[in-house]
């Protein structure tokens, strides 16, 4: 039975693929619905690209919610210095259609929660986690019936992103963040030290986009306007693919290994906001509340990412 899971999300080139890939997955991923977050750009573009996509992969049936339009306490961050002024600019697609549901997204997923047996439904976050800890704080009960939170975020050996020492979806938010890392719920984080290996070689590319089908093109199209940016910033052969990781490792956890730890997130002012805390060596006697990955088998991940692309129109 394939695996219920409600994506929230902050779209985003990378964003846009892991959706692709997941709904490549139907055998093992039920996805349940998507809600939008503002995060690489401002709600009402995460929302628009959120059903670009949809569309594209002619899955305008999935449930859209819209969720929160700012982070719990700052004021907004956003990337299009990286994702361009859409924040999915690349691929030429359609203005969509589909019709985003009135419900807003934080209580989408609180009623979603409640309707489901217990341990039913996975939580994958690919943005800042702004909509979890709303909806947690709103109805408390739902966190002991989510099954497990899978999550593109944070960092240890890898630094930031965004600033020297914080990856973006933890300085976006980081209260929200820290809600989320103390609620006791299974978290499994994907950071930057497994998606910094995970490069977008101009091979790669190649390969979505002689699948020949219009995901895969626009695959293609979408990493290389957002490659452009990383490219200069690291000198690398190709830009890191964040998001898609977490769906590879729901598809097949066993491309990454990791450790359970302790991780925690600075919440305060100053250069080591968002900055989460890992206690990979378990130095302190905090208990461990997080499944922390750092080894990704890379061509296996682009192999599994290339055909579920290619099962898609």
């Amino acid at each position: 039975m394939a695996r219920k899971i409600i994506i929230d999300t902050d779209p985003g080139q990378d964003d846009a693929v892991a959706i692709l890939m997941a709904l490549g997955s139907p055998e093992e991923l039920d996805v349940q619905g998507l809600v939008t977050v503002a995060g690489n750009v401002p709600l009402s573009r995460t929302t628009d690209n959120a059903r670009k996509i949809l569309e594209l992969a002619q899955r305008a049936d999935v449930p859209l919610h819209a969720g929160c339009a700012r982070p719990m306490r700052r004021k907004p961050v956003t990337a299009e210095h990286v994702h361009g002024p859409t924040g999915l600019d690349g691929p030429s697609l359609p203005a969509p259609t589909m019709e985003v549901r009135e419900q807003h997204g934080v209580l989408f997923i609180v009623d979603a929660l409640r309707a489901a047996k217990p341990g039913e439904i996975t939580l994958v976050t690919l943005g800042p986690l702004t909509n979890i800890a709303m909806a947690m704080v709103l109805a408390p009960d739902i966190v002991e019936r989510i099954a497990e939170i899978v999550m593109m975020f944070g960092a240890y050996s890898e630094g930031g992103n965004i600033t020297p020492v914080a990856e973006f979806n933890s300085y976006v938010d980081p209260e929200a963040a820290d809600v989320v890392l103390s609620s006791g719920v299974k978290i499994t984080m994907v950071p930057l030290d497994v998606t910094h290996q995970c490069l977008s070689t101009r091979s790669r590319l190649t390969a979505f986009r002689d699948i020949g089908n219009a995901c895969g093109i626009a695959t293609r199209e979408m990493l290389t306007f957002s490659e452009g940016f990383d490219i200069k910033k690291y000198g690398w052969d190709g830009a890191p693919l964040h998001d898609p990781c977490v769906i590879a490792y729901l598809l097949a956890s066993k491309l990454f290994g990791g450790k359970q730890v302790n991780v925690g997130v600075q919440t305060g002012d100053g250069p080591t906001a968002g900055m989460c805390i890992v206690d990979w060596w378990r130095v302190t006697e905090k208990p461990a509340n997080v499944l922390f990955l750092r080894e990704v088998d890379v061509p296996g991940f682009y192999k599994l990412l290339t055909e579920r692309l290619a099962r898609l129109p």
